[in-house]
């Protein structure tokens, strides 16, 4: 059965490669900001894997910019199957001595309030999908802590604990999971974390890699083909944290 799947900031990095592992069959919604290149190149790789892709921009930092998302979704079909969550960034490191309000006030509204809002809109859709799932993008900031950039780990806190939330509110209709990832070598990090940062997590890595983007895409496959998970964050971050 084709799925109807949404993927927030899909056009680089770990939201692409989700694109990309989900694509088979599927229709997706390839959702961007500012990297319309990009985004075409991850169309053109769900077409070229067999799936068809819808491409949309919007602004997630912005309540206006969730609702165009959803209301263009929906304008486009009368159900969802799967949501990731995926949108958001370190803005910029910064001391918590030095934290500023606005830095604040956009990391939450990127990270945070960006998946709660898009979540929100899309429950209707998602109500009427097939084992229909929402899965969150945290981080292993969540479990170490996160120096220079305390804020960013806060609002991924944040995430995780709405994922439990919304998994207790939606269930049985909707499965809500999160995946956290470890140190990913993604243009992510290209913008946020010196050379020196990542070879540092490299060596601190129990596996001695850093992460590919494949490798959270694997993980938010097998959420959202296990139909019996809900409620869960799956760290996959190479060793760097253990429970």
């Amino acid at each position: 059965m084709k799925r109807i799947i949404l993927v927030t900031g899909a056009s680089t990095g770990i939201g692409a490669q989700t694109a990309r592992a989900l694509a088979a069959g599927n229709l997706l919604f390839v959702h961007y900001h500012s990297s319309a290149p990009e985004a075409e190149a991850t169309g053109r790789a769900v077409s070229d894997l067999g799936g068809q892709a819808v491409l949309v921009r919007a602004d997630l930092a912005t309540e206006q910019g969730c609702r165009d998302l959803a209301a263009e979704v929906a304008r486009r079909t009368d159900r969802l199957d799967v949501l990731v969550n995926n949108a958001g960034g370190l803005i910029r490191r910064l001391p918590v001595r030095e934290l500023e309000w606005e830095l604040m006030r956009q990391t939450f509204a990127l990270n945070v309030f960006s998946a709660m809002m898009v979540s929100r809109l899309c429950i209707p859709l998602l109500e009427k999908g097939s084992g229909a799932v929402i899965v969150n993008v945290s981080s292993i900031a969540v479990r170490t802590g996160a120096p220079s950039a305390t804020i960013y780990g806060a609002a991924k806190g944040a995430v995780d604990v709405f994922t439990r939330g919304l998994a207790r509110e939606l269930a049985p209709a909707v499965r809500v999971n999160a995946v956290a990832p470890g140190f990913i070598d993604t243009p992510f990090h290209a913008k946020a974390s010196t050379p020196q940062i990542m070879e540092t997590n490299r060596q601190n890595t129990p596996l001695k890699r850093l992460g590919r983007a494949e490798d959270i895409a694997s993980a938010i496959r097998f959420i959202v083909e296990n139909d019996f998970l809900t409620g869960e964050t799956i760290d996959v971050n190479g060793g760097l944290f253990m429970r």
